[in-house]
C-alpha cells in the first residue's frame, strides 16, 4: 500500500515577450525588470535552498526561449543592474518621506535592504547571465525544464512549416543555453490543436501542458494524445484556482500588498489590499507581520486542499491519484508579493502532509498515465478555446499574421542555401517577434492595447523593408538596415532561414 495520499506537480510558465528597445514606461523594459527582480530571482533564491537541501524533483520549470534570451542579453543585464541601483534610490528617498510613519519607514529600509541584495546577486552569481544558474538546477534534478517554440506563438494558427520551425528552434535554442534538449514544453497559452501532437512527436516533444477543461475535467493522470506516444497534462483548475482565478484567489486577501496602488513620488507600493472597494488614497498601510499572518493560513489551506483533492479522486478512480497546479512565475512576487514565501511554505509543509511532490517526468514514473484521448481544440485563455487570438477585436491581426507568414516562406523559397543569408535571417526575427501571442492577448484584453499592436506592426514593417531589399538586388543597404535591426531584435543568433526550407 503506498505510503502517499496521491502526487502533487507544481508547474511555473515563465514568460515575457521581447522587451528590450522597445520602451520602458509603463509597458517596456521596465516590465522586465520588474518581473526579473520581484519573481525571477526569488525563484532562483528558492530553487538554490531546496538544491542546497539535496532536494530532487521540487518543480517543473517553464522557461521560454524568449524570456531565456533577455535574461542572458548583456544589454539587458546592464540596463538591469542600473535599474537596481534607482530602486534603492527611491528606497532610501521614501524613508526620508515616510519618515514619520514606523510602517512605511520600515517598508522603505525593507525595500532597500532588499534590491541592495538583488544588486549583490546580479553582481555575483549573473554575470554570466540566467542559463549557467538554470543549468546548475537542471543538472542537479532539483527541477524539470520545459521549453517551447521561439518567441512564444499561438501555434494552432501557424502555418505548419511555420509552427515546426518554430518548435525545432525553440527545443535547438535551450539545448544551446543549458547543453541538453528539454524533454517536454509549455505549449504556449496551452494552444492546441488536434494533430499537433504528431508534430511534436517529430521533434522529440514527449509530454506538454493542457488546460484540464482539454481533458473534460480528468485531470487525474497524464493521457497519451491521439495515436501518438505524445503525453499530455491537464492543470486542475479546482485546485489551481484556490490560488488564482479570474475572480479571486489569496493575493486579493485585504492583509496583502496592493499590486495596483502606487506611490508615485518614490515608485514604490506602499498599501496592504484593505478592501475591494477601498479607493488607493484610503488603503492602509502595508504591515509585513499582519501579512506573514495571514500567509500561513493560505499555505495550510492549499495543502488542505490538495490533500481532499486526492482523497476524493482516489475514491473516485480507485487508484491513486494526481494533482497538477500550474500557474505564470511572475504571479509569484511580481503580481503577488508574498507569492515566493507562500510557495516554498507549500512546496515545504505537502510532503509533510503525505503527498509526493514531483515533477510531470517524476509523475510519469509513479505511474500517473491514464489512456489515449483525442483533445479537442482549445486554450488556457478565456472560454478555453482560442477566442482571444482569434476572435473579433483581433481578426485584423490574425489576417496580418497570416500574410506575413506567407510572405516569410516565400522570402525563403529559391534562395541560395549553400551559406547562411544575414539578411533573410534577420527578416525571419522579426517575423517570430511579431508573431508572438502576447500582442493579441494584450488587445483583446485591452490591456496596453496600442503598444501590442505597435509591436506587431513594427516587426512587420521590419520584415518588410528587408524582403524588400532583398527583391530590389539592394544587398549592401538590406545588410546594413539588417546589422540595424538585429542590435534592436536580436534574441537568437542562431536563427537560420534555410530551416525553413528543411522537412
Amino acid at each position: 500500500m503506498s505510503e502517499y495520499e496521491g502526487t502533487f506537480c507544481l508547474v511555473v510558465h515563465s514568460h515575457l515577450p521581447w522587451l528590450p528597445h522597445h520602451g520602458s514606461w509603463p509597458v517596456g523594459e521596465e516590465w522586465l525588470y520588474q518581473a526579473w527582480a520581484h519573481s525571477y530571482l526569488p525563484m532562483v533564491d528558492l530553487l538554490r535552498r531546496f538544491a542546497d537541501e539535496g532536494r530532487e524533483d521540487v518543480l517543473t520549470l517553464g522557461m521560454t526561449p524568449i524570456l531565456a534570451a533577455q535574461l542572458d542579453d548583456p544589454y539587458c543585464i546592464d540596463a538591469f543592474h542600473d535599474w537596481l541601483g534607482h530602486w534603492q534610490l527611491r528606497a532610501w528617498h521614501a524613508a526620508t518621506l515616510w519618515r514619520g510613519d514606523p510602517l512605511l519607514r520600515e517598508l522603505a529600509a525593507s525595500e532597500y535592504r532588499t534590491a541592495t541584495k538583488a544588486a549583490e546577486e546580479l553582481e555575483s552569481r549573473w554575470r554570466h547571465g540566467f542559463s549557467p544558474i538554470l543549468r546548475s538546477f537542471v543538472d542537479s534534478g532539483t527541477i524539470e525544464l520545459l521549453g517551447g517554440p521561439l518567441a512564444h506563438p499561438f501555434q494552432p494558427l501557424l502555418d505548419p512549416t511555420v509552427r515546426d520551425f518554430m518548435l525545432r528552434g525553440g527545443l535547438a535554442d535551450t539545448a544551446l543555453r543549458i547543453g541538453q534538449r528539454p524533454e517536454g514544453i509549455w505549449a504556449p497559452e496551452c494552444g492546441y490543436a488536434p494533430g499537433m501532437e504528431t508534430a511534436y512527436a517529430a521533434a522529440g516533444v514527449q509530454r506538454f501542458m493542457v488546460d484540464g477543461p482539454s481533458l473534460h475535467g480528468d485531470t487525474s493522470a497524464a493521457r497519451t494524445v491521439g495515436d501518438s506516444d505524445v503525453v499530455c497534462f491537464g492543470r486542475d483548475l479546482e485546485v489551481t484556482y484556490r490560488v488564482w482565478s479570474p475572480k479571486a484567489g489569496y493575493p486579493g486577501h485585504a492583509a496583502y500588498r496592493d499590486f495596483h496602488t502606487w506611490a508615485h513620488e518614490v515608485g514604490l507600493k506602499p498599501s496592504r489590499v484593505t478592501g475591494k472597494s477601498v479607493e488607493p488614497p484610503d488603503k492602509a498601510p502595508y504591515d509585513p507581520a499582519m501579512a506573514a499572518g495571514t500567509l500561513g493560513g493560505h499555505v495550510q489551506d492549499f495543502v488542505d486542499t490538495v490533500v481532499a483533492r486526492l482523497r476524493s479522486l482516489k475514491a473516485e478512480h480507485g487508484r491513486e491519484s494526481l494533482v497538477v497546479a500550474a500557474y505564470d512565475t511572475e504571479l509569484f512576487g511580481h503580481w503577488w508579493h508574498e507569492g515566493p514565501a507562500w510557495l516554498e511554505g507549500v512546496l515545504r509543509a505537502l510532503p509533510e502532509a503525505g503527498v509526493r511532490v514531483t515533477t510531470l517526468k517524476g509523475a510519469l514514473e509513479a505511474g500517473h498515465l491514464g489512456g489515449k484521448v483525442d483533445l479537442p481544440a482549445s486554450s488556457w485563455g478565456s472560454g478555453k478555446d482560442w477566442r482571444v487570438w482569434d476572435g473579433e477585436q483581433v481578426a485584423d491581426m490574425v489576417r496580418d499574421n497570416t500574410a506575413l507568414q506567407h510572405r516569410m516562406l516565400d522570402l525563403v523559397t529559391g534562395m541560395d542555401t549553400t551559406t547562411r543569408d544575414a539578411v533573410r535571417d534577420q527578416a525571419v526575427a522579426e517575423a517570430m517577434l511579431a508573431l508572438s501571442s502576447d500582442w493579441a492577448f494584450m488587445v483583446t484584453k485591452d490591456s496596453a492595447a496600442d503598444y501590442a499592436r505597435r509591436r506587431a506592426k513594427v516587426h512587420t514593417d521590419r520584415f518588410d523593408t528587408l524582403a524588400r531589399l532583398v527583391h530590389e538586388g539592394s544587398h549592401e543597404r538590406a545588410r546594413e538596415t539588417a546589422a540595424a535591426y538585429r542590435r534592436d531584435d536580436g534574441p537568437f543568433g542562431h536563427i537560420d532561414a534555410r530551416d525553413l526550407l528543411r522537412k
